[in-house]
């Protein structure tokens, strides 16, 4: 029997963190992929963009320091570092179209074991109308993650052999981040690249229902 803890929200936007290269400009989209501004390796240089016009994003203020005429495009107070600035909406969808990206992390309701990303709507009524800048970031980023729960609330693993939920892009997502496993998506379906301790890869199978190929050593 497999005993494991899930990463939590903070361990998981650490573990994305780490894999962010020197130098690369981000587009951390709303909710979980913001907390990834929070764990970027010290003396590590990663230029962060903000859909909503901001390039050189730093990590949450501290409490009671908040600006709320600078935040990010889910809203929430953001700090901007030395040399950053913001900008016309226009302009910051001209560098997500435009290929300026390096990476953009973004959630997701599911990934295709071959990468589509379906993540702006269920279905349900009152959901989000529109897909706003998701599709943009996922076909305009030269690498896209995904960072998510494997699972759902309701118990359903979000890496599928094909979404069922309107999709964003087409086989866009190169890497899956979540709280038990990081994922590769490629042309011939899934392959692992680490899974929490005590996580048999028998197990991770089992709950992503799917084969999955081992871990490139």
């Amino acid at each position: 029997m497999s005993s494991y803890q899930k990463r939590t929200k903070d361990e998981l936007a650490a573990r994305v963190a780490q894999d962010i290269f020197d130098g690369a400009y981000v587009n951390l989209g709303i909710g979980q992929p913001t907390l990834v501004a929070n764990h970027i390796p010290a003396g590590r240089e990663v230029v962060l963009h903000s859909e909503n016009g901001i390039l050189g994003m730093g990590p949450a203020p501290a409490k009671g320091q908040e600006d709320y005429d600078l935040t990010n495009a889910g809203k929430q107070p953001v700090t901007l570092l030395p040399g950053g600035c913001y900008f016309h909406h226009a302009d910051s969808f001209a560098m997500m179209r435009g290929g300026h990206l390096d990476i953009c992390v973004l959630g997701a309701f599911q990934v295709s074991a071959t990468g589509d990303l379906a993540n702006w709507s269920t279905g349900e009524p009152g959901a989000i109308p529109a897909v706003g800048g998701a599709m943009d970031l996922a076909v305009g980023a030269k690498s896209t993650w995904v960072m998510m729960d494997l699972v759902s609330k309701t118990g359903e693993c979000k890496v599928v052999q094909a979404c069922s939920y309107p999709l964003t892009g087409l086989a866009c997502v190169k890497r899956i981040y979540t709280d038990l496993c990081t994922l590769e998506c490629t042309p011939q379906g899934l392959r692992l690249i680490d899974t929490v301790p005590g996580l048999s890869h028998e197990e991770l199978e089992r709950i992503v229902g799917l084969p999955i190929q081992p871990a490139q050593k």
